[in-house]
């Protein structure tokens, strides 16, 4: 009954309450013989209902996810570590200015894999807009306050997307005789912050990590329910395709 009850409330919030109005739209539209149009509706809504549903979602992301595994033994002279969002100005436990989810998964397992290997960690990401925050300076401000020592932190604080990540990390790399990095970021991210690196000339050991999806997919109706976080992932997973397709093809 608790699933029932979501799933209907899905057709009623947004997006799914858009998918019910452009449904009768088209039967509007059938009726008063303008069936192609009709056609194109029902067609363009089931194409966008599918990407909003956790069942599409689901797959598209963790099919990129996959495309590269974190080693069962990394070996490496540093990590580097990619930002991923920051907010300047909210409170937090030592300080003012946060970092968004997804950096903050990534400074999580930067940190395990400092302790285990005793590596100095690069911290790679700049403030990209006004109002957002410095994150390499936010993530090192978190580092310390973990108790990773202030000589184990490097940082690049300019770069504004992961091109700048790539070619700027590279020269602090080189300013440190630094050669065998290992790269943490997001799993969906991983591919092409590779493709960014190594287009900079700098060969890394995948480390992904902020897992979105379960690798194992199991079916259950409420996954064909149309949700905004469905919808978003599947965001996620084609700008990724863009971004890769124009580093690869015209960058």
């Amino acid at each position: 009954m608790i699933y029932l009850l979501k799933f209907g409330a899905s057709f009623v919030l947004p997006p799914g309450i858009f998918f019910v109005a452009f449904a009768w739209l088209a039967v509007y539209c059938w009726r008063r013989h303008k069936r192609q149009i009709a056609l194109w509706l029902v067609g363009i809504t089931f194409i966008f209902y599918l990407l909003s549903t956790n069942l599409v979602a689901e797959r598209l992301l963790g099919d990129l996810e996959s495309v590269y595994e974190p080693p069962v033994k990394p070996a490496g002279d540093v990590i580097v570590m990619l930002g991923g969002g920051a907010l300047q100005d909210t409170p937090d436990v030592d300080g003012r200015g946060s970092l968004c989810s997804s950096p903050a998964n990534r400074l999580l397992a930067a940190v395990r894999l400092h302790n285990e290997l005793q590596i100095p960690i690069l911290l790679s990401g700049g403030q990209v807009y006004d109002d957002s925050g410095r994150e390499a300076l936010i993530a090192r401000r978190v580092l310390l306050s973990l108790g990773v020592k202030e000589s184990d932190i490097l940082l690049e604080d300019r770069s504004l997307n992961t091109r700048q990540n790539a070619e700027l990390s590279g020269r602090v790399l080189s300013a440190h005789g630094l050669q065998q990095p290992i790269l943490v970021t997001s799993a969906f991210h991983m591919e092409r912050a590779v493709l960014n690196f190594a287009k900079a000339n700098i060969t890394v050991t995948p480390y992904p990590t902020d897992y979105m999806v379960n690798r194992r997919h199991e079916f259950h109706y409420i996954k064909l329910a149309p949700s905004v976080s469905a919808l978003t992932n599947t965001v996620i997973v084609l700008q990724e395709k863009l971004r890769t397709f124009v580093t690869r093809y015209i960058e």
